[in-house]
């Protein structure tokens, strides 16, 4: 049996790369490209599509959405693109379905709050993340963090400098408990190293890893959590969104 027991459930662990339901069970008649552009970007994502006359060659449908698969030619090159949903659990499921369908190198963009003194809109680049959801533990052995594949850090840091970025290197918090940010939680968490807070990194860096692909996320900087008496949510990122997209596309090119 591969299944690692334990008596808390979420601590348990199956290596079996099959499962009874596979993310391409559908069967659809559908190859995506290699390489693909995943982020947590909301309408600017169709914005994208729109503006280089993308194809939507799919759909993803869940209980709540329905997220349109899009296919766009960037700088010669085809791209899948799609829009990432927020949480670790569906984040992942559809990077798995994804990934079931031809994609391996992978750039995610998205938002996350601050728990050091960094100003709004502040690009940065996740090495690790500790695993405070749900979703990265059906992946990955138990473990307290998950690193980020190297070979995407290297593409996003290549990308940030070509832009002339300063970057740095952080740690991240993947919760699930958006609401349970308490304030001796945020403190303990920096404590650890972590720097920003975020939902998902953990589980997709996870998800790629189990499938064999290559992925990695830029952040920016949105509210901040980094006194913890007097939370400010700022302008939640907005003004990074159309250009975290275009890194993307970017960074991707290199992996």
């Amino acid at each position: 049996m591969a299944v690692i027991q334990n008596e808390i459930p979420i601590l348990e662990f199956d290596s079996d790369t099959t499962a009874v339901i596979m993310p391409d069970h559908e069967k659809h008649d559908l190859t995506l490209p290699r390489k693909a552009v995943f982020a947590f970007l909301g309408d600017y994502i169709d914005r994208c599509a729109e503006a280089h006359r993308a194809r939507q060659v799919s759909r993803f449908v869940s209980a709540t959405k329905i997220y349109p698969i899009y296919v766009v030619e960037y700088r010669g090159e085809e791209i899948c693109l799609v829009q990432a949903p927020v949480g670790a659990a569906p984040a992942a499921q559809l990077l798995d379905w994804l990934i079931g369908y031809g994609v391996r190198e992978i750039i995610s963009s998205g938002s996350c709050g601050a728990l050091e003194d960094f100003p709004e809109n502040t690009f940065l680049i996740p090495c690790k993340a500790l695993r405070d959801e749900g979703a990265s533990y059906h992946y990955a052995p138990p473990s307290r963090f998950m690193e980020v594949n190297p070979h995407a850090l290297k593409a996003i840091e290549k990308t940030l400098s070509e832009h002339g970025l300063r970057y740095q290197e952080v740690i991240t918090w993947s919760t699930d408990g958006f609401y349970r940010e308490t304030r001796e939680k945020v403190l303990y968490r920096k404590s650890e190293g972590c720097s920003v807070v975020e939902m998902e990194c953990s589980a997709l860096a996870a998800c790629a890893a189990f499938r064999g692909a290559v992925w990695g996320e830029i952040l920016f900087t949105a509210d901040t959590l980094a006194n913890v008496e007097q939370y400010d949510e700022r302008s939640w990122g907005e003004d990074s969104f159309a250009y975290a997209l275009e890194l993307s596309l970017d960074a991707v090119l290199h992996l």
